[in-house]
């Protein structure tokens, strides 16, 4: 299942990559499901798990603005649309993995991006995606731990 799910990962990655370049060209002719399914199309004999790629591009879609604003602050340096175009949609996955997809274990969210950023990102896009992912994480688990901590409200008689 996690070699499928890797590959999965991979068609969804090339569907929102040519998202985001289509829609910065602003390709009006872009349908985000006609390319998802192409997509999936191409490599329907080796992949089971087509829901889930589906709910991955979806999911990355419908949040990509509060993935963006997840991501920001984590990376101030790099303002989103700076961010090398394959780095930013991987980011995206991942931190849609991470927040939205209570499925995946965050370690295995985190190492499914590194390694997409090793085999189609530059040099550094690795070490990038590895840190932001992680802050992402350390963030979300700080959150947790903030809200177990809350004192309930006393109700008065």
């Amino acid at each position: 299942m996690s070699a499928n799910r890797h590959l999965g990962r991979i068609v969804a990655l090339q569907t929102l990559y040519e998202q985001d370049f289509r829609q910065e060209c602003q390709d009006e002719a872009f349908r985000l499901n006609n390319v998802l399914n192409r997509n999936i199309d191409r490599y329907q004999e080796t992949i089971d798990d087509k829901k889930f790629i589906k709910q991955l591009v979806s999911g990355v879609d419908s949040h990509r603005q509060k993935i963006d604003d997840i991501i920001q602050p984590v990376a101030p340096e790099w303002p989103i649309e700076q961010i090398a175009r394959i780095d930013r949609v991987i980011l995206r996955m991942g931190v849609y993995e991470l927040i939205y997809g209570s499925e995946i274990p965050p370690k295995v969210a985190i190492n499914e991006a590194v390694e997409l950023a090793k085999a189609f990102g530059g040099d550094n896009s690795s070490k990038f995606v590895n840190g932001v992912l992680g802050t992402v994480l350390r963030n979300k688990e700080q959150k947790t731990k903030n809200k177990e901590r809350k004192p309930k409200a006393i109700k008065k008689k």
